[in-house]
């Protein structure tokens, strides 16, 4: 089963300072048939603009991973990490048993875009931790690469969560293949440009929500940047 959610159907926020997609329910967006697709709980698509950002805050047992498309992020949390976030990185923060942080676009004439992606953790109580990591475009040319992982296969950040997450650049014949477990939950995310998902059309901001699957096809891209996500049922 492969069910397509049009970017236009998501809740929108605007803030002013910030302008934001919700791919699931989330503050003040509430809807009953989209809390979350396995244990994938939030994908926002948020754009922050120059000198604004998220003040201090507070998160608990969650995996919170921030993939940033435009502009940069600025991190600061009550690990001690103060760092910068640019497009090509994946950052992953475990809220495990607690931690504050705020997130800032301090550019003074550009907006950050980025997607905040949290998944429930399959273990609680845990020391917070942090973690970030580079992803060359050529690493992701033609190929699903993973750059989240329980296990931090293959180089990639490692999540306490029984999930994967993959990018992947594609444009005119590039295509790649994804095996699936029929038993587990896949979702597609397309973060710009068309794709096609097992025959099945994309478009910006278009998810596919995948289930009882055995594999999954990504071909006919057009300047397309895609997540996609294996998760627990």
């Amino acid at each position: 089963m492969l069910k397509v959610r049009k970017s236009q159907e998501r809740g929108y926020a605007d803030h002013g300072w910030l302008r934001s997609f919700h791919s699931f329910s989330f503050a003040g967006y509430y809807d009953p048939a989209h809390m979350g697709w396995g244990n994938l709980r939030v994908i926002n698509e948020d754009r922050v603009a120059a000198g604004a950002g998220f003040g201090t805050h507070g998160h608990r047992d969650m995996e919170i991973i921030s993939y940033v498309l435009s502009g940069e992020l600025a991190h600061k949390d009550s690990m001690g990490n103060v760092e910068s976030i640019p497009p090509g990185d994946v950052q992953r923060m475990s809220a495990g048993r607690g931690v504050m942080h705020s997130e800032f676009n301090h550019k003074p004439d550009e907006t950050t875009h980025f997607l905040q992606i949290w998944i429930e953790p399959n273990v609680r109580g845990i020391a917070p931790g942090y973690e970030q990591k580079a992803f060359p475009d050529a690493d992701k040319r033609g190929r699903l690469r993973l750059v989240a992982s329980p296990d931090g296969a293959d180089g990639s950040v490692l999540v306490h969560a029984d999930a994967r997450l993959y990018a992947g650049l594609f444009d005119s014949g590039e295509k790649a293949e994804l095996a699936l477990d029929p038993k587990r939950k896949g979702y597609v995310h397309l973060v710009k440009g068309e794709l096609e998902v097992n025959g099945t059309k994309l478009a910006t901001g278009d998810a596919a929500l995948i289930e009882g699957e055995s594999q999954l096809t990504l071909s006919a891209g057009k300047d397309a940047e895609v997540l996609v996500f294996d998760l627990v049922a």
